[in-house]
């Protein structure tokens, strides 16, 4: 038996498009239902989140998640990707590359049980399906959704997924950034950041709203002031 997006605490942004705002990190996942498939965009901090969003996914669909989309290789987005068995995994370029350990090492700087960062990294998920500019994906029932290699920015293998509609949605992982400002670790490529959120910009347009990998669904004026905020930040020019 089905349920709504909001009886599970769950946001729905257009029709079959939903995402949910996860405790701890707060960081987003995000669900877009086709005929016959679904997809989940990030899988969790762990294990045991990874297979909180597969039940969730199941109630809110009937179905199994088919595909699963990484954003990018950090914890809080990859580390439940074990719980989608059977899934087809996709991910940038370069994103099977960063070691298990280091993830793991620093899921637990940032307060994750060590036994779960531990289990986790054991068990990860490697992307099956490794995307290079752009891969359209066919969920069934005239649903298409597109994979789309925009980094590196935030990390060197980011991943954006746009789905078209009325209004259309982009998902940003934490290219974009609604609760804080966005985090530039040791992975991130701040030279190339802004033109990474300039090609978010043409993927979805001056309409569509922005899913960020933290915080709120923002639009596209949000995501132009935080690219000027970053290439003031480092030092980037158009």
């Amino acid at each position: 038996m089905t349920v709504t997006w909001e009886e599970l605490g769950w946001e729905r942004v257009a029709a079959g498009v939903g995402r949910v705002r996860l405790p701890g990190w707060d960081c987003t996942a995000g669900l877009v239902v086709g005929a016959g498939a679904v997809l989940m965009i990030d899988a969790g901090s762990s294990l045991a989140e990874g297979a909180r969003l597969r039940r969730w996914a199941e109630q809110l669909t009937g179905s199994r998640v088919t595909h699963l989309a990484l954003t990018h290789p950090h914890f809080d987005h990859v580390f439940g990707a074990a719980a989608f068995a059977g899934a087809e995994v996709f991910g940038a370029v370069g994103v099977d590359t960063v070691p298990a350990e280091e993830l793991r090492a620093d899921a637990v700087r940032n307060g994750l049980d060590e036994t779960s960062a531990t289990e986790a990294a054991d068990t990860l998920v490697r992307p099956r399906h490794l995307v290079c500019g752009e891969w359209t994906l066919d969920l069934g029932g005239g649903r298409q959704v597109l994979l789309a290699n925009v980094g590196p920015g935030h990390t060197a293998h980011d991943l954006a997924v746009l789905v078209p509609g009325s209004p259309e949605t982009v998902f940003c992982g934490d290219l974009v950034e609604e609760s804080g400002e966005p985090q530039a670790g040791p992975d991130a490529m701040p030279s190339h950041w802004p033109a990474a959120l300039d090609r978010l910009l043409e993927l979805g347009g001056e309409d569509a709203l922005y899913v960020p990998g933290h915080g709120a669904v923002v639009d596209a004026a949000f995501v132009r002031a935080q690219r000027d905020a970053l290439a003031a930040r480092f030092g980037v020019s158009r």
